[in-house]
């Protein structure tokens, strides 16, 4: 099976049932999207399908009918995403485990939404689970990228 990964065709193996986290870890070596639950709950394993962000542990590699974007894909060494550079200003991190899923759900939200009300990011995020209770540098990442010009 070919998967469009990142603007790249990759191939994913032949099981349709694998869960498209394994196959981006595993197969394509894409380390940046994380395990975290293994039941959707958490959102560490965040990517997006044509911009819609999804959980990459609950969908099987069959199932994806689009073109995957990862957080490897959403920016570059020599550009970063406007989100990510609001993260590394408001200083988010703490352990970091789950900022790749965060970060995805963030660019999906600004994507949808470009000046997001708190209700909004409290919407968008509520899927996101930060045991280190980084929630509200988030918001405020969240809203310094609305102010960012770009992607």
């Amino acid at each position: 099976m070919k998967l469009v990964i990142n603007g790249n065709s990759v191939d994913v193996g032949d099981d349709p049932e694998m869960p498209l986290l394994w196959a981006l870890r595993d197969i394509v070596g894409l380390k940046g999207t994380k395990f975290g639950c293994g039941v959707a709950a958490c959102g560490a394993c965040t990517v997006h399908i044509d911009g819609v962000p999804v959980r990459s542990c609950q969908t099987a590699i069959g199932d994806v009918t689009g073109a995957v974007t990862t957080i490897e894909g959403i920016g570059s060494v020599e550009k970063l995403h406007r989100v990510q550079e609001a993260w590394i200003a408001e200083q988010v991190p703490q352990c970091g485990y789950c900022q790749s899923g965060q970060i995805m759900a963030a660019v999906a939200l600004l994507a949808e939404k470009p000046n997001p009300s708190d209700a909004d990011i409290d919407d968008a995020m509520s899927g996101n689970l930060c045991r280190c209770g980084t929630y509200p540098r988030i918001r405020a990442a969240i809203r310094r990228a609305a102010t960012i010009e770009g992607a």
